[in-house]
């Protein structure tokens, strides 16, 4: 368990209480966008709060993972006891973790806790409507149970209304948030001729990394001969390795494994463009983060994404898996440096509002409705 005393807003002081959130989640060593969301909440601050991390999921083997989930129910069970816990923040994506955090649900509920739920799930969607009919009931009583449901974008809060019964007074639409770097290279032309692409996130079909290497073998030859991509995540790594290989597109493309945020954060100041060809998404970390670095972005209109990218305006937008679009998307940012950097610029803009500090300001405000049902 991880406890910080962090800075919070005087909307949530209610009678002189002061507030301690319990934050359920993934661990916070894990990769990817939940953890960045909830490392970005524990840093982030600007008044006094106690926020305390219990690691609901954990890396390791199946047995591991039990143990780690069977001990965080402990734990937050043990501290509900203490009575000293104004609200519980819990953290979930889809399959397992929608279970998982049902029962945590259930717990705070027991122990009669507001509880903010934040969902993060990309695929969501497609794991409720496959469940049996009982599931779907069991699993959408309990979240009806939440004093507030925290969604990413419009799109996703009419799903959850719809499907889950949610009352929409509930349910806080709260894009994810990112740090803005002060400064960003100006990005009028390509270093040696070169111009790096760079994709960042999990390796495999749901982000179509697999789609974007065939889209590259589609190039004309000129074209492909101007252009870097580097891919670092995880997932399946060895099979996108052998598609470049098979594609022969080993001049071109660097597959790496998932990199530090160092690393990352040197790729990004030294790429111009973003790709994210994704069949499925919640609102991307890794998109905000490459549009306040002012790289131009190439991805799809999933979840969250039509909310925050106006194709041609602020980024370019390609249907998931049509794989000549998006050759073509890759050819215009190529061939035309005013519009890559115009796209780029454009994309540093619209992020702007999706700062840190104002997003703790706004999740502070949910913390207060939250308090304020009970």
């Amino acid at each position: 368990m991880l406890c910080i005393k962090q800075q919070i807003s005087p909307l949530i002081f209610f009678g002189g209480i002061f507030v301690k959130v319990l934050m359920l989640g993934e661990g916070l060593n894990r990769k990817g966008g939940i953890v960045s969301v909830q490392q970005l909440i524990l840093e982030q601050a600007d008044s006094t709060v106690e926020i305390e991390h219990i690691a609901t999921l954990i890396d390791g083997s199946p047995l591991q993972k039990i143990q780690a989930f069977l001990g965080a129910l402990l734990e937050l069970s043990s501290r509900l006891l203490r009575q000293d816990v104004s609200l519980v923040h819990i953290h979930v994506s889809e399959r397992g973790s929608a279970f998982r955090q049902a029962i945590t649900v259930l717990i705070s509920k027991i122990f009669k806790k507001p509880v903010a739920l934040h969902t993060h799930g990309s695929e969501f969607h497609e794991f409720y409507t496959k469940l049996p009919g009982w599931m779907q009931s069991s699993l959408s009583w309990i979240y009806r149970k939440c004093d507030r449901f925290i969604v990413l974008s419009e799109s996703w809060k009419d799903f959850y209304v719809q499907a889950l019964g949610l009352q929409p007074e509930r349910v806080v639409v709260l894009p994810n948030a990112v740090k803005i770097p002060e400064q960003v290279p100006q990005r009028i032309g390509a270093e040696n001729n070169n111009i790096l692409f760079v994709f960042f996130g999990r390796i495999g079909q749901r982000k179509g990394a697999f789609d974007l290497v065939r889209s590259l073998s589609l190039l004309p030859l000129e074209c492909r001969s101007r252009l870097r991509l580097v891919m670092a995540g995880d997932g399946e790594v060895a099979q996108l390795r052998r598609l470049v290989s098979e594609l022969q597109l080993e001049e071109i493309v660097s597959v790496k494994d998932w990199v530090s945020p160092e690393q990352r954060e040197d790729l990004s100041r030294r790429a111009s463009v973003f790709l994210l060809p994704s069949y499925n998404e919640g609102l991307p970390m890794a998109l905000l983060e490459a549009m306040s670095w002012g790289l131009a972005v190439v991805t799809t209109p999933v979840g969250g994404i039509p909310g925050l990218i106006q194709h041609k305006e602020n980024g370019l937008l390609v249907e998931p898996g049509d794989i000549y679009q998006l050759a073509d998307a890759i050819k215009l940012l190529v061939e035309n440096d005013k519009v890559r950097a115009d796209l780029g610029h454009a994309a540093r803009e619209s992020v702007l509002p999706f700062g840190s500090q104002k997003y703790w300001a706004s999740l502070t405000q949910v913390y207060a409705s939250t308090l304020g049902r009970r």
